[in-house]
């Protein structure tokens, strides 16, 4: 009780305490808030998993042994207007009340019942039937509840079906898949890359906010030591007076932190934004995180009396601290090594939070390097430049590395975290686009055995509509050479100019075989439609090289039916329509009807979800560097103003002395700046290199490097400067306060 009398009294006296108590208050309840909203993340991408896992048709209840199975399931994606739909289509083998249905599915659908997500009844309803509502025949019998879908907007659809509908397209299983069987590693990723890469920085404001007039504290707490101050008496005044501020601090960020849940579910991932009750902690880890940042800030201000305890003369005379040591640019190779070999074995989701762990301590290296570096360049100055303003910063810089560098960490974090994701998505970017062989105005789908029932269903539903196009059928054989084999499509000259992206040129004037590489590849070859035995293709058939208008795979070889051995007899397999703006949708619903769920596949579609995928990724990236760039430079600066008012003797020594303002305001953003300025070059070169490997996890070639790495690395410049500016009107308020006060 003593201490905290004496720690109320310190702030009812003392302007400048009071005022780093209010801003370490403050940095407390922002540091509070955010990592409330941080530690939720990944429940909240779990819980999002978990409504959706029934949908997941890997995770599905397989038959084992062959028994017999209670359900056929498949589970398609269809699109409209760049939005995707889940479709699920199923058919019960017995009783379907037998079959244990997902939270928010109110009933299991007989054959011709369909049940509709709330969004895609509205949808539909706004729609002409012709245009989405016929892709799903059947009576609509009920709604798919919220716990059902992954967001409140999420368009799916539950078609009941009859076993011989769905039979050699679906899937044999006991039931739907259950909650926690399921999880999204990309969507788990990004939510622990969040936690540490915004956490870290928030820790940073936390001990910056913590760091305000240490010295001044110093030198107090120095005063009763030598005054007969127990160590006990001195840990529990400091403790006493950083309580009030760290406790209060963390009961505003706790306060607050609702709304910071309800801002991060308003942000789109894959189509949708999140429910409430995803942010949602459990009271325990609510209660951890609220007493663990007060603790935080306790043990930082209470590990910083150690000089005082240790030796209060010394503090009282502000003793130079020791320099740091070359072995601390060991940090950064070590945990370099430690995330790459993590990353090579990340094979579970243990793996996963190993490799997130790594990646802070890859975050973390730098803070152990930079006092180093700050060090480093401060004798370098001291010996190369002979400007008052740059002999000062250097002396800072030399003689206070720690206390420099403290600025930097917050900026460097965020340039490590913007320098990451600008070399991930570019890799993600470049393996946009689609290697389908067939045009952007051609919607098809791999009906298999079905595909001549799908065409003549799809042919009258478009007669129906009043559309003009047809359904086109294409067979698939396989042309062998020597024992190895290659697909080849059995489709007129006519129809394969208007289905696949190739110029057919002059093949059509003599029917034949059209490749788009050398022609030697089916001389001498056999035919076979898979099931019978090879038939020799018959001699001088001729051989067309065509120019392909894809830059992306390959055209698989062009056979007119024409040029098929005698004999040999083929099933279409694929169904296409070329389409038009006009008629697109309506022909997406006719072929849809028809496929009975089988996916309509085309260009667009799979561009289209691609691009939403990156345009969630671009999303996600831009929040976080806003959010670590707004930590860091609060930090920043908060640690600039809190330098110049721990220094507040010295600059009042200089200024009596006849000093200029601007002299030690030049010497003061200097010695702010510079150790930001190299260090986020450092950081940003780390980044590349660790989104590089993450890039890995997506892709199998060389990271893509773009110049856009470099702007974090400016950014981060700039925050630093801007941060550095806080310097002059502390300088200032310095100069028109009376050293009498100190």
């Amino acid at each position: 009780m003593i201490a905290f009398r004496i720690a109320l009294r310190v702030l009812r006296r003392d302007r400048r305490t009071r005022t780093s108590a209010i801003l370490m208050g403050a940095g407390v309840a922002v540091a509070t808030g955010l990592m409330l909203l941080l530690v939720s993340l990944p429940g909240a991408a779990q819980a999002r998993v978990d409504r959706a896992a029934w949908q997941e048709l890997g995770a599905a209840d397989f038959v084992e042994n062959g028994d017999e199975a209670a359900m056929s399931l498949m589970v398609v994606e269809d699109h409209y207007d760049d939005r995707t739909i889940t479709r699920i289509d199923v058919a019960a083998h017995g009783d379907p009340s037998a079959i244990e249905l997902p939270p928010g599915v109110e009933r299991f659908p007989a054959p011709g019942e369909v049940l509709m997500s709330p969004a895609l009844r509205r949808l539909s309803g706004d729609l002409p039937a012709s245009e989405l509502a016929d892709r799903f025949p059947g009576e609509v019998v009920g709604t798919l509840g919220t716990e059902a879908l992954t967001h409140p907007d999420q368009l799916a659809v539950l078609v009941g079906h009859t076993p011989s509908e769905l039979e050699n397209v679906a899937l044999p299983v006991n039931g739907f898949a259950e909650a926690g069987t399921v999880w999204n590693p990309t969507l788990d990723l990004l939510a622990g890359v969040g936690v540490v890469v915004l956490m870290i920085p928030s820790l940073v404001l936390v001990a910056s906010a913590s760091r305000l007039t240490a010295a001044r504290r110093e030198q107090r707490l120095a005063a009763l030591r030598l005054a007969g101050a127990t160590p006990r008496q001195v840990v529990a005044a400091v403790a006493g007076e950083n309580a009030i501020a760290a406790v209060g601090g963390a009961l505003l960020g706790w306060a607050v932190s609702p709304l910071a849940r309800w801002a991060a579910s308003h942000v789109e991932w894959e189509g949708g934004t999140w429910q409430a009750s995803d942010f949602v902690t459990s009271p325990a880890l609510t209660l951890a995180v609220v007493v663990t940042v007060p603790l935080l800030v306790l043990a930082a201000a209470v590990v910083g009396t150690w000089r005082v305890v240790r030796s209060p003369w010394g503090a009282a005379r502000s003793e130079r601290p020791r320099r740091p040591h070359w072995l601390r640019l060991l940090a950064l190779p070590v945990a370099g090594t430690v995330f790459f070999v993590l990353l090579r074995n990340m094979s579970s989701q243990l793996g996963l939070l190993l490799l997130l762990g790594a990646m802070g301590l890859v975050v973390a290296s730098w803070i152990v390097i930079g006092p180093y570096l700050t060090a480093t360049f401060g004798a370098l100055f001291s010996r190369v430049w002979r400007k008052p303003s740059m002999l000062m910063a250097g002396r800072r810089l030399r003689h206070d590395p720690k206390g420099a560098f403290r600025s930097s960490a917050g900026v460097v974090l965020a340039v490590f975290t913007g320098s990451m994701a600008l070399t991930v998505l570019p890799s993600l970017e470049s393996l946009a686009g689609s290697s389908s062989p067939f045009r952007d105005s051609v919607l098809y789908v791999y009906a298999d055995s079905k595909a001549a029932v799908v065409a003549e269903r799809t042919d009258a539903a478009l007669a129906r509509y009043g559309v003009e196009q047809r359904a086109e059928r294409i067979a698939a054989v396989e042309l062998r050479t020597d024992g190895v084999g290659q697909e080849a499509f059995v489709v007129e000259c006519d129809s394969a100019a208007r289905l696949f992206r190739v110029d057919m040129g002059r093949a059509c004037e003599e029917p034949g075989i059209a490749v788009t590489d050398s022609p030697e590849l089916v001389e001498g070859v056999a035919v076979s439609n898979f099931e019978d035995p090879d038939v020799d293709l018959p001699e001088g058939v001729p051989v067309h090289v065509i120019d392909s208008e894809s830059s992306r795979g390959t055209i698989p070889p062009l056979i007119d039916p024409s040029a098929l051995p005698a004999g040999l007899e083929t099933e279409p397999s694929i169904v296409a329509v070329s389409v038009t703006p006009e008629t697109a949708d309506v022909v997406h619903t006719a072929l849809a009807g028809a496929a009975s769920g089988l996916k309509v596949e085309s260009v667009p579609a799979m561009i289209a979800s691609q691009q939403a995928q990156l345009d969630d990724l671009r999303r996600v990236t831009v929040i976080g560097l806003l959010a670590a760039a707004l930590l860091s430079g609060c930090s920043a600066a908060i640690t600039t103003a809190g330098s110049v008012m721990d220094r507040r003797r010295t600059f009042g020594a200089l200024l009596a002395a006849g000093t200029p303002v601007r002299l030690l305001g030049r010497a003061l953003r200097t010695e702010a700046a510079m150790p930001a300025l190299v260090a986020t070059v450092g950081a940003g070169a780390t980044g590349v290199v660790v989104g590089g490997g993450l890039a890995g996890l997506f892709t199998q070639s060389l990271p893509v490097v773009t110049p856009w790495v470099l702007a974090p690395v400016v950014l981060g410049a700039l925050t630093a400067l801007i941060a550095a500016s806080v310097c002059v009107p502390a300088l200032k308020r310095v100069s028109n306060e009376p050293l009498s006060d100190d």
